[in-house]
């Protein structure tokens, strides 16, 4: 391997200063230190310019769902670059496009058979939304625009996508962003309202607020709410037993459209290709990106039920909306080679037979006093820290950071496991290995996680 203080590593780490805007990065933490330079990767390991070896403990970004360095999609995508590299789906359709489109209508629940693609996650969900409020205007209900989602939970950078997001200190160099967006509790048990509540009885109480808030701010004027299946942001949230039901119910009383954000959740993360199949619900709008290709190349898609298609079948009518690289042909011929490696290799029953052993080598990490839950599922854990188990008292804004950017975040990566350390609700580390990864990996992440956070622990 070659060293970063070689000709070439040199001058692009100096180059990656000068001229790469890094995403969600505090470029004044690289102003005099080194950026970290990812140049290989091979299943669930990746390899940095000094040749360092990291055990890919978040997939890269919730991504890599079939792993490093798979030749096989390498290939697809050059075989589609020779054959057509570009060519838009406005009014015109291409091979690969249409397979796709197909093999994803085969897959959803339901009658969701209407793909609209897109190149990535916040693109899907804004996607979604000006679908909603298309939709009901040509169905008759034109102050149907407004929607809700949950607090904490992120649903993307685009402004539209940014607005349906529930974490402020994201929005608030942007505001004002697009009216008409309310937020909901969350499904952190861990942090219920109550505690005598059980699990089903905080599921209900969490789906009423939802009701709750379309009669607040008028049935008629509610168009969608945007639930993960797992939520994200905050480190984890699985919904109770019997939520997404109730939601289902709430949503067809108030004529509210559901929208279920699988964007993180979808393509194996949860053992299933949609998190609807998982917890038993049928939503009328999927949002898919990251695991659809596993970041081989950028694509993501909005899946919409026929019911919603419906009214731009008729005449004139039609969504006035599309994307320049939706539905790009390279992305969707690695997208179709992704499932087929997916259906292969049975990865969603890997992840179905090794989840309940993944947990409990997190679990184990409960002896630990900073260490107050573990929540998750399928391959998508997170672990929340706190001052005080017994209380539950979480660190103040002072001590979060400290611990996660000043400690954790650095000292995880340089034990040699790449995860997230997360502050956007209370303090956790979130963990999404690819899903071929197996119990030598859930021991490595154990291991290098006792190690740090006790660690951790004795710095408090």
């Amino acid at each position: 391997m070659t060293d970063l203080q070689s000709p070439d590593y040199a001058k692009l780490a100096g180059d990656a200063r000068d001229h790469l805007w890094m995403h969600f990065t505090r470029l004044s933490s690289y102003q005099k230190n080194d950026i970290p330079m990812i140049v290989r990767g091979d299943g669930c390991y990746v390899w940095d310019s000094t040749g360092r070896k990291f055990l890919d403990g978040l997939s890269a970004l919730f991504v890599v769902q079939t792993g490093h360095g798979r030749t096989e999609l390498a290939e697809a995508a050059a075989k589609q670059a020779s054959e057509l590299a570009y060519f838009p789906i406005w009014s015109y359709a291409h091979p690969k496009a249409v397979e796709l489109a197909d093999r994803l209508a085969d897959l959803t629940p339901g009658d969701l058979n209407r793909v609209f693609f897109t190149t990535g996650g916040s693109e899907a969900v804004e996607s979604a939304w000006k679908l909603a409020r298309s939709y009901f205007k040509h169905t008759g209900k034109p102050l149907k625009t407004k929607v809700l989602s949950r607090s904490i939970a992120y649903h993307g950078t685009s402004m539209g996508a940014l607005s349906i997001t529930g974490i402020p200190a994201l929005k608030q160099d942007f505001e004002p962003l697009v009216p008409s967006t309310f937020r909901v509790p969350n499904t952190n048990y861990y942090r219920r309202p109550d505690e005598n509540m059980s699990l089903e009885e905080f599921g209900v109480w969490a789906a009423d607020r939802i009701a709750e808030a379309i009669e607040f701010e008028g049935p008629d004027t509610v168009a969608a709410v945007f639930l993960e299946p797992v939520q994200n942001a905050g480190g984890c949230f699985p919904p109770p037993p019997g939520y997404f039901q109730r939601v289902r119910e709430i949503c067809d009383r108030y004529d509210v459209l559901m929208v279920s954000d699988d964007v993180i959740s979808g393509f194996g993360r949860l053992g299933e290709y949609f998190g609807g199949q998982k917890y038993g619900y049928t939503p009328d709008i999927i949002t898919v990106a990251k695991g659809l290709t596993s970041g081989y190349v950028p694509l993501g898609a909005m899946i919409a039920s026929e019911r919603l298609a419906e009214p731009f079948l008729q005449g004139t009518n039609w969504f006035a909306h599309g994307i320049t690289y939706g539905g790009h042909p390279v992305g969707s011929a690695v997208a179709l080679a992704n499932l087929d490696i997916m259906e292969r290799e049975n990865l969603n029953g890997h992840v179905r037979e090794n989840s309940d052993l993944f947990r409990s080598y997190l679990e184990r990490l409960y002896d630990l006093p900073i260490v107050g839950d573990v929540r998750g599922d399928g391959y998508f854990f997170g672990i929340e820290l706190v001052k005080d188990k017994a209380t539950k008292e979480t660190f103040n804004d002072e001590e979060s950071e400290r611990l996660l950017r000043g400690f954790l975040s650095s000292a995880l990566f340089e034990a040699g496991l790449y995860c997230r350390a997360d502050d956007r609700g209370d303090p956790v580390i979130q963990l999404a290995p690819p899903l071929i990864a197996g119990e030598a990996q859930f021991i490595e992440i154990e291991q290098i996680l006792r190690s740090v956070l006790t660690e951790a622990s004795n710095r408090l």
